[in-house]
């Protein structure tokens, strides 16, 4: 079973609605490859490892989070890094798709939804805007869940322990989740009144808005905390184009 590259494009387009926000680099197509698609990689950054991975696979296309162009990088120059991934692409006629806060803040398939799907919650509502248009979560539990119990349900979800500064109260009824870099948004979950807030990467300023805050904050990885929408869009993928997918997993200690 094989689609065309256009077809493709559009239906990820289409899933994901990346015209919906202004994001901090393009999303969808940044590399075009050979023109029919049957083999599709997923990872969370196109590094060259990944890259590599992916052609020694058969991949026809490659889909990230992290794609190989951000928004105010400078010049680009085709150098370096970033040679060596395009060339990478290019010699195996790979194309490369990448989609950030869209796979973010998506409800179905975007980190923060399976993330909050994974630490059990009950009910989650669209938080912590960016630019105006939400891209998190704030969640809340049907029973109240023990501290512990829930450091360990985000240690088992993203599979490494987090930073924690336990500054809330014993008991965890609503949290907030903004995966990879979101720190900053600990301030809106102290305003909203949540006992946690979840995140990838920490911050020094956080960590003290937190302590003053009375809130939990955690830092589970930026890497860690992003492998979900990855892995649940190739399930999308697979059952939606009947394509054969692959996850490739490129560890981040980030």
């Amino acid at each position: 079973m094989t689609v065309k590259r256009s077809e493709f494009g559009a239906g990820l387009d289409a899933f994901l609605d990346p015209d919906r926000m202004r994001d901090f680099g393009p999303n969808g197509l940044q590399v075009e490859g050979r023109e029919e698609i049957g083999r599709v990689a997923f990872g969370v950054t196109a590094s060259l490892a990944l890259l590599e991975r992916a052609a020694a696979w058969g991949a026809d296309a490659v889909v990230v989070h992290h794609g190989l162009f951000w928004r105010g990088q400078g010049e680009v120059r085709v150098e370096r890094s970033l040679r060596g991934r395009l060339k990478t692409l290019l010699d195996h006629e790979m194309s490369l798709f990448g989609y950030h806060l869209p796979l973010d803040r998506h409800p179905e398939v975007g980190n923060n939804a399976v993330f909050a799907r994974r630490l059990g919650a009950a009910k989650t509502a669209p938080a912590f805007e960016w630019e105006g248009t939400p891209i998190g979560l704030a969640a809340a539990y049907e029973k109240p869940l023990p501290f512990g119990e829930f450091v360990a349900a985000v240690a088992a979800a993203t599979r490494r322990d987090p930073l924690v500064e336990g500054a809330g109260p014993a008991e965890i009824r609503t949290f907030g989740v903004v995966t990879g870099g979101g720190a900053r948004s600990v301030e809106e979950a102290a305003r909203r009144g949540l006992d946690a807030f979840v995140t990838g990467e920490p911050s020094e300023a956080a960590v003290h808005l937190a302590r003053e805050e009375g809130i939990h904050f955690l830092a589970a990885g930026h890497h860690a905390t992003e492998r979900f929408g990855v892995a649940a869009l190739a399930e999308w993928v697979g059952t939606h184009y009947a394509l054969e997918t692959t996850i490739i997993e490129i560890n981040n200690p980030v």
